[in-house]
């Protein structure tokens, strides 16, 4: 039986889409992107938002049509095998793609806020919160033998989630706010910077590293 092929929608940039890119990408299957006219194909989409995961049948038909850019992660992930079958050690890596989802929530909050007051209220726990999740993320990648991935020693779901995260943090949000990357490049540890390194290096992501925007790069400067 043929794969199927996917076409994901989302703006041409960096952004909530970024994992989902990268979990194609290394899932090796056909797959194209398309960049709505927005807001003219707002309705025409799935809760009004982007990303949208569309998978279709060797014919070419739509079968499956599904957004929100966990959820397309963790169907893809979960789909090719880049999360464990094992429940539990799924849950492990899950959690922490949870967390990366809190800290840029706070992150959209700050950006989006209107007053002060409130860009403060969202400034400090998108800080804090931040530095829970490096510090999380640092002790699995010293409790995973540091060969700068969080778990076991292939590509996984949690390392291309946390790529992406870090991508949108130092990349995409230096658009709205250049002292974001400023502050969040501070707060990197090395294994954090080995980590988005032994991701954009790996083999199976080469077809959209290779074109991409280097995060590697912009860590190290």
């Amino acid at each position: 039986m043929s794969n199927p092929t996917y076409i994901l929608r989302y703006f041409p940039l960096v952004g909530l889409s970024e994992a989902c890119r990268l979990l194609l990408t290394a899932a090796n299957v056909e797959w194209t992107e398309e960049h709505p006219e927005w807001p003219q194909e707002k309705p025409n989409q799935p809760h009004g938002r982007l990303p949208v995961l569309v998978e279709k049948n060797p014919d070419g038909s739509p079968d499956f049509i599904i957004t929100e850019s966990c959820n397309i992660e963790r169907y893809l992930a979960r789909v090719y095998g880049f999360v464990p079958a094992d429940p539990k050690q799924a849950a492990r890596q899950e959690q922490i793609c949870e967390l990366m989802a809190d800290v840029f929530s706070y992150l959209s909050g700050y950006i989006r806020a209107s007053s002060d007051e409130s860009k403060q209220m969202f400034l400090g726990k998108f800080e804090a919160l931040l530095e829970t999740l490096i510090e999380v993320q640092t002790k699995l990648i010293e409790g995973n033998g540091n060969n700068g991935r969080q778990f076991g020693d292939s590509l996984s779901y949690a390392d291309m989630v946390a790529y992406g995260f870090y991508k949108k943090l130092m990349i995409a949000m230096a658009r709205f706010d250049a002292n974001v990357p400023k502050f969040v490049k501070s707060k990197l540890t090395p294994k954090i910077t080995q980590l988005i390194a032994t991701v954009e290096a790996d083999p199976l992501l080469e077809k959209h590293t290779s074109k991409a925007e280097s995060l590697a790069a912009a860590v190290s400067v």
